[in-house]
């Protein structure tokens, strides 16, 4: 019984993962990202109504 065992190959599924192998010198807040993007809907919806 122990001879019929299935090995499937061991991986990741092909998930990588990219932010092992590579670190930014520049690294932004995701609050100063949404915080940005808050700001420039608003500037839109200002000139919109001018």
């Amino acid at each position: 019984m122990a001879d019929n065992k299935i090995n499937m190959p061991h991986s990741a599924g092909g998930i990588v993962r990219y932010f092992d192998d590579y670190k930014s010198k520049i690294e932004i807040s995701p609050y100063l990202v949404v915080g940005f993007i808050v700001l420039v809907i608003i500037f839109e919806l200002v000139l919109h109504t001018l």
